[in-house]
């Protein structure tokens, strides 16, 4: 039997492991599933006679190298920093390797070799980035195809509540990583071009700089910008455009109040607040607040902040307990964002009838026969469960085809590779049809960039 090796067993691994697991029989493969939690490994696989569970430590050379040996496929579901000592024994012992994060400048310096060895290294075939990337190519290289010249790019994508489990004033949940939520947009400004000129966001700024979108069926949604979005111009190659811009979206509302947190300095990742592991969620509030002999911690925050008791946010803040004396407990030496992590978990974490939502939204203008044109595509994806989830499903299926595609010999190119490649996407994006990941594209009148701000 043909051998794949998956290591990282979490939560965007269900999907993949049930493609590959469904596939066995009729692509006479056999799926071993490493992750540290070998119960967590057996529970993915349902006890599939084509599968086995191991505890796999990445970390460990032998255990890593000698699995590695005897794989013909090997997909890292780890955290991006682990893949390259995998990536490394995959070009060692000749082996083809399918990862769903951004490449690293250390696994690129593995191109030259791994083109040598005939090795498909492939990488950022996920959500985003992956799903971003061939659909995206798709439509560029149609116009393309037909004499024209992109002259915008812009493009959206977020992780959501489904609207049956939206039941909260933020319309959000924690559908990933939370971490990354309450750090998002940190570590230097947002940079894109608008209309040939450069532009920056700061941090402070990033989250009252929204743009608005609206999607058929599901409504209107809000996008702030991500951090780098220049640096797509040359991967798609829009070296000459006029507007490319990336941004994450949330549903209207959630960013200007998310912006509260910013202000006050709650999401601040580099200090330890003194004394965490005893301090209530009004204890931590009051830490970002001026003193004073008789005022209130609500009165404090309002003032300070300038926002009515009648507004929104107000109640937005209410809705999570920030004012209560709930124990922020078994956080010791923790920043604050860890601790505004802690309060919101407990308020966003996705309930066992709760279901996800992936929305993603491509706006591409053009010029063709001396006309601008703008051509939009939209793909919403809902989770089945708790265990496929809408994530699951965006993450993780691109990369089971792309390893079932390499095993076949369908996909060929060596090197460290990004799924833009026509030979790449078109097959994988059809195939994601069959599992609703489905891109609805449409011609709109073209206006040029129409951020709000």
């Amino acid at each position: 039997m043909r051998k794949i090796l998956i290591i990282g067993a979490g939560r965007s691994a269900s999907s993949l492991i049930k493609y590959l697991l469904d596939k066995s029989e009729a692509e006479n493969l056999f799926v071993t599933i490493g992750d540290l939690s070998e119960d967590l490994a057996k529970k993915k696989t349902g006890n599939h006679k084509n599968s086995r569970a191991i505890t796999f430590d990445v970390f460990n050379d032998d255990q890593r190298k000698q699995e590695i040996q005897q794989a013909d496929v090997v997909i890292s579901m780890l955290p991006a920093h682990m893949h390259i000592e995998v990536a490394k024994d995959c070009v060692a012992y000749k082996k083809h390797m399918v990862t769903a994060s951004y490449i690293s400048p250390e696994m690129q310096a593995l191109d030259a070799v791994a083109k040598e060895n005939d090795i498909v290294l492939m990488n950022e075939i996920g959500l985003d980035p992956g799903i971003d990337h061939m659909s995206a190519m798709k439509i560029m290289d149609e116009i393309r195809s037909e004499g024209g010249k992109i002259i915008l790019f812009e493009s959206f994508c977020g992780g959501l509540v489904a609207p049956e489990s939206d039941d909260n004033l933020w319309n959000y949940k924690f559908t990933w990583n939370p971490r990354n939520v309450v750090l998002a947009g940190q570590g230097g400004a947002a940079k894109f071009i608008q209309e040939g000129t450069y532009k920056y966001i700061p941090y402070n700024k990033l989250f009252r700089r929204t743009e608005f979108l609206e999607v058929e069926d599901f409504g209107r949604f809000e996008a702030y910008a991500n951090r780098d979005s220049l640096k797509y111009r040359e991967i798609y190659g829009l070296e000459d455009v006029k507007t490319c811009y990336r941004g994450t979206i949330r549903r209207v509302g959630f960013s200007k109040a998310w912006d509260v947190f910013v202000q006050l300095g709650m999401t601040d990742d580099t200090y330890i607040v003194d004394d965490s592991e005893h301090m209530s969620n009004r204890d931590f509030v009051n830490l970002f607040l001026p003193y004073h002999p008789t005022d209130s911690i609500e009165i404090k925050f309002r003032h300070q902040l300038k926002i009515d008791q009648d507004d929104v946010i107000w109640d937005k803040l209410l809705e999570l307990d920030l004012f209560s004396k709930t124990s922020i407990s078994g956080l010791k030496n923790a920043t604050p964002a860890q601790m505004l992590e802690k309060i919101l978990a407990d308020k966003w974490t996705l309930q066992p009838n709760d279901k996800d939502m992936i929305v993603m939204y491509h706006k591409i203008g053009y010029e063709i026969n001396g006309e601008e044109r703008q051509m939009d595509s939209t793909m919403v994806c809902l989770g089945d469960d708790q265990t496929y989830t809408a994530m699951a499903k965006t993450v993780g299926l691109p990369v089971a085809i792309a390893a079932l595609k390499i095993l076949n010999g369908e996909i060929t190119i060596a090197g460290v590779q990004l799924p833009i490649s026509k030979e790449v996407y078109e097959p994988i994006l059809k195939e994601l049809e069959d599992y609703g990941v489905l891109f609805k594209e449409f011609e709109v009148p073209y206006f040029g960039y129409d951020f709000s701000v």
